[in-house]
């Protein structure tokens, strides 16, 4: 199974607080929107999703058709595909992608430890 590129969504209580401490560490901003709440920093091929007021905790990302640089990727695992393949090993899923759909979905599923995984796919 391709998960695709990952990264870790963080849910902060300030933006420009939050943006300045991962850029002391070497992060940039890659994407995001300050007005929408939410800025994607890099730092080599480490992702890092700053959210605020968007969600209550920390979320694992996965983005399958993505690289670690949101390229396309030719050949992938559709969130779909990826989807059937945990409802076969009986892996409870919070939200489901629709089946019958193509192109970007999402579920999402919780590790054993309460840990929330999305797989988000935007292509």
């Amino acid at each position: 199974m391709k998960l695709g590129a990952f990264s870790i969504s963080l849910s902060v209580k300030d933006l420009e607080k939050s943006k300045a401490f991962y850029e002391n560490l070497g992060f940039s901003q890659f994407a995001g929107d300050k007005e929408k709440n939410y800025l994607i920093m890099k730092s080599g091929d480490s992702l890092i999703g700053l959210f605020q007021g968007m969600f209550e905790g920390n979320i694992m990302t996965f983005n399958p058709g993505w690289d670690q640089s949101a390229q396309k990727l030719e050949a992938f695992d559709d969130v779909r595909q990826i989807q059937k393949s945990l409802k076969e090993k009986h892996i409870a899923l919070m939200n489901e992608a629709d089946e019958n759909s193509t192109g970007p979905g999402s579920c999402m599923l919780m590790d054993p430890d309460g840990n929330v995984i999305l797989i988000d796919q935007h292509v």
